[in-house]
């Protein structure tokens, strides 16, 4: 039977019914394109994120002041200027060490979609702390450490990240914040610590300011178990029940929904400038301010679990 035998007249369609068909799958929407396909979380390589951990680590030490820190600091910015649509070099006073002496630092910023009003902020430090105090032979305590995982660990999945931004547009505006100056306060004090992260709150950009932030420092241990911080979930508990809501959901057996510790870390300025913070760190770590920090304590397999992570919250929920 030919249709145009029939002399019924045709039903209107209502909005709904229309809006339905275009998006049920595979009908054709309107003036005959296809709808969007959402295109999957692009997948994090740990083993591109260690071999970024291994490249810091060949510089040395990256303690502030130090031909070795510079050195760092330049293949850093060099990076994220190839990966990132914008890059800033903040750089600042450090005053450090006893006698106390004052070097120029500087925080790396890197921007993805810089135009967006809504921003997300992701941040480590990348300097290594300046003399390895913990170490068990007096004779090392003067010495400046690798920091295998206590710096380059955080940095070697942000830069991984910044890799897949590159390659995949987030949803959201995105910064990378590499923070200088975390690591060279003195022990059993809270002087000199967290220096680049201090400044950075305090400098922030009108109409900068990130709906959220996430830390990541010491999370390379190749026994890695991230239990919740306290200031964190004091502050930020929304922010900190996604993340481990998510690493739930993901089956990262790493992130262990309970708090064991409290922190002085980066996340600390950015939450007493308003901005809801999580610090992901494995404290338990005891190579910790040791000579013994070095690239085989860690692993691709753990950062490959908070890189993840990241991307979940970057283009998951």
């Amino acid at each position: 039977m030919n249709y145009r035998s029939i002399r019924k007249p045709k039903p209107k369609r209502s909005l709904r019914s229309i809006l339905m068909l275009i998006l049920l799958p595979g009908a054709v929407g309107l003036a005959g394109l296809p709808p969007v396909e959402e295109k999957p979380a692009p997948v994090f390589s740990g083993e591109r994120a260690y071999a970024l951990l291994l490249k810091q680590c060949e510089f040395g030490p990256r303690d502030p002041g130090s031909a070795r820190h510079r050195a760092c600091g330049d293949y850093l910015v060099g990076i994220l200027r190839e990966l990132a649509d914008k890059v800033a070099v903040q750089p600042f006073p450090m005053t450090f060490g006893r006698p106390p002496k004052t070097v120029e630092a500087r925080n790396i910023i890197a921007r993805f979609r810089p135009e967006s009003k809504r921003r997300i902020l992701f941040c480590a430090h990348w300097d290594t702390r300046p003399w390895a105090d913990k170490d068990p032979d007096p004779k090392n305590h003067n010495r400046p450490i690798l920091g295998a995982n206590d710096g380059a660990s955080g940095v070697a999945v942000l830069l991984e990240i910044a890799r897949l931004l590159h390659d995949n547009r987030p949803p959201l505006g995105g910064d990378i914040v590499l923070f200088d100056g975390e690591d060279a306060g003195a022990a059993g004090s809270e002087r000199g610590w967290i220096q680049g992260s201090v400044y950075f709150a305090r400098h922030l950009e009108t109409g900068r300011r990130p709906e959220y932030a996430v830390l990541l420092d010491m999370i390379g241990d190749a026994d890695l178990q991230i239990y919740q911080e306290s200031s964190s979930l004091r502050y930020a508990r929304p922010l900190v029940d996604r993340i481990w809501r998510t690493a739930a959901r993901l089956g990262l057996k790493s992130f262990i929904s309970r708090v064991k510790y409290s922190v002085l870390d980066d996340h600390l300025p950015l939450l007493e400038a308003g901005i809801p913070a999580a610090d992901l760190i494995d404290f338990d770590y005891p190579p910790w301010h040791t000579m013994a920090d070095t690239p085989d304590k860690c692993s691709a397999a753990s950062l490959e679990q908070v890189g993840r992570l990241v991307i979940e919250l970057i283009f998951g929920e």
